[in-house]
């Protein structure tokens, strides 16, 4: 691995909001298969690749509100957005997963900087509460931070 990875990757914790529980228990658990772990009547906690993601019920939240993007390689990437960076094996069969359940792609599965330095796979989706979603595939993660 490149120098700017710790040798000992800490999982990270992230909270969003969401405006319906249910909805996003069947979506972070049914949809893409995320262990749940605590949970209250306001709030999931769930194992995404390792890494803690807790979604907060917010029912004053908006959905279905403008998005604000920035052109990527020819794409306009939701802004904000999160996701987890995988081995390209892993994401191939996120991506097989998600189109078998009819999961609507804001962008496509599909290979960015194609033959470059930092070539990833990578495909961006909503859940239902508006949060954009990035998931990233990479051969070799050593060009991660690679310019």
């Amino acid at each position: 691995m490149s120098e700017s990875f710790s040798q000992t990757l800490r999982p990270f914790h992230l909270a969003i909001p969401v405006h319906d529980l249910e909805l996003a228990r069947k979506f972070y658990g049914d949809v893409l298969g995320f262990a749940e772990g605590r949970s209250s009547e306001h709030w999931i906690d769930y194992n995404c690749y390792g890494h803690q993601l807790v979604v907060h019920l917010d029912k004053s939240m908006q959905v279905d509100s403008e998005k604000a993007t920035n052109t990527v390689d020819g794409h306009k990437v939701p802004v904000p957005h999160f996701g987890v960076v995988l081995d390209i094996d892993t994401w191939q069969q996120l991506a097989d997963n998600l189109k078998n359940k009819g999961i609507q792609f804001e962008i496509e599965p599909y290979i960015r900087f194609k033959g470059q330095v930092g070539e990833q796979a990578t495909m961006f989706f909503y859940d239902p509460s508006d949060n954009a979603l990035e998931f990233k595939g990479f051969k070799d993660l050593s060009g991660l931070f690679e310019k």
